[in-house]
């Protein structure tokens, strides 16, 4: 009997039903000298190899050809063998739900351990009662959306948006390091009382002008993209 073990939550891949594994209908040969989904078990293979070096993209070969950032002039065919990339509002809509279902019992039980806040006052003990329950509220969203990606690729917010976090390269589930990465700079720069927000707002705004793949500043920390599973 195999020891093998299917693909699963923890193993770091997709499922076999997941769109990271899904081919196009009709494959090309592979770019000659290689690119970052050719051949990907995650990705598949890419869509329309024939357009490589068109467009502004790098010429087959160049130093650039295996990189998934594209090097200089970017990918040789950002999507090739990708799911689409996730709608911006579907990020939108997830990062809500998951701010409403972490934040809310959270705060509440923080208050109610506290005494509750009055978020109108200055004095010194409402203003650290105002801290600790910041801090733990976030604390808590950090280890949420990192044991959820690192898990799965997905936190209950994305999983009802049906999108999904993968690792740019391959399309892997951000198991360990990267999950944790990208987790921590969402978060942890809310912590710092003069720049934090503005730090978080230029990051979440990011992915509106990124090009090709749409990434916020936690993504190119982490390497990671997100598409849709629908």
């Amino acid at each position: 009997m195999s020891s093998d073990q299917p693909p699963g939550p923890g193993s770091g891949e997709p499922p076999e039903n997941d769109p990271f594994r899904k081919k196009p209908s009709e494959p090309q040969e592979p770019l000659e000298g290689g690119g970052p989904y050719n051949g990907s078990p995650h990705y598949g293979a890419p869509r329309d190899a024939g357009t490589a070096g068109q467009g502004g993209g790098p010429q087959s070969g160049s130093p650039y050809a295996d990189n998934p950032y594209g090097g200089e002039y970017g990918a040789a065919d950002p999507l090739a063998g990708m799911p689409p990339l996730a709608n911006r509002g579907f990020r939108l809509l997830a990062r809500i739900i998951d701010a409403l279902l972490i934040g809310v019992p959270v705060s509440l039980i923080m208050n109610v351990i506290v005494g509750w806040v009055d978020y109108t006052s200055t004095s010194s003990v409402e203003t650290g009662k105002q801290a600790t329950v910041s801090g733990v509220t976030m604390l808590a969203y950090l280890l949420y959306e990192g044991l959820m990606l690192t898990s799965r690729g997905q936190t209950v917010g994305k999983m009802a948006m049906k999108i999904r976090v993968g690792m740019l390269a391959n399309g892997a589930v951000p198991a360990g390091q990267a999950g944790w990465i990208r987790a921590a700079v969402y978060t942890l720069p809310l912590v710092i009382p003069c720049c934090g927000f503005v730090f978080w707002l230029v990051n979440v705004l990011w992915c509106t002008w990124d090009k090709p793949y749409q990434q916020c500043l936690h993504d190119k920390a982490a390497k990671t993209v997100v598409v849709s599973t629908a």
